[in-house]
């Protein structure tokens, strides 16, 4: 297959991330797509971009937020509410993105499919500044739909999940002030719902 063949094809691998649902929904009532999260990364990445402490390599945290999810191509999405305690899930979560990144890899072979692998496994590692900023931005995402949506459409479980975010955003103050934000709204919509969010609170 040549470059233009492969390309092309996988642009058409690719809208199945457009029909992948993932567990938030919108604030219409729908479920959203795994594309449509990505999308949202992508543009927090532009607004927040300057904001952060430590200079940031744009194209890379750009390129890093749209393959973070490509996996799902094959995978599928596994919610976090339902991994969470389930030890046997995440290991199949693990397996099953790990053979679809080697696939999606094969499919380009060197170049193209070189870079896809490195990005993955890199957002993956969260080591480099980049990973970790595109982490922080995948799990503040996920927070902010869920404020969006229905609290009908939480499982019990997500109450508790509002407070995980911390360490994700320690190493950047503008991610911390940002993460704040977004829980101070996450506590002011489980209020309004009747729901105790002070019991679901991390101790001290």
């Amino acid at each position: 297959m040549n470059d233009i063949a492969a390309i092309y094809s996988f642009i058409h691998q690719a809208e199945k991330l457009k029909n992948e649902l993932r567990h938030s929904f919108t604030s219409a009532g729908r479920q959203e797509s795994v594309a449509e999260h990505t999308w949202r990364m992508a543009l927090m990445a532009i607004l927040i971009g300057s904001k952060l402490d430590k200079k940031v390599n744009f194209e890379k945290l750009l390129k890093m937020i749209v393959i973070h999810d490509i996996v799902e191509i094959e995978a599928g999405d596994i919610p976090v509410p339902r991994m969470v305690g389930n030890d046997a899930l995440q290991k199949l979560k693990r397996e099953k993105e790990s053979t679809a990144i080697e696939h999606i890899r094969s499919y380009f072979g060197n170049g193209i499919g070189d870079e896809i692998f490195s990005l993955w496994n890199e957002f993956e590692a969260a080591e480099t500044y980049e990973a970790k900023v595109a982490l922080a931005l995948d799990k503040l995402e996920v927070q902010i739909q869920h404020n969006e949506a229905d609290i009908a459409t939480w499982e019990p479980v997500e109450y508790s999940l509002v407070y995980s975010r911390d360490k994700y955003v320690a190493f950047d103050s503008f991610l911390a002030e940002l993460k704040n934000t977004i829980i101070k709204e996450s506590e002011e919509k489980m209020s309004a719902a009747g729901i105790p969010f002070d019991t679901h609170k991390p101790s001290a």
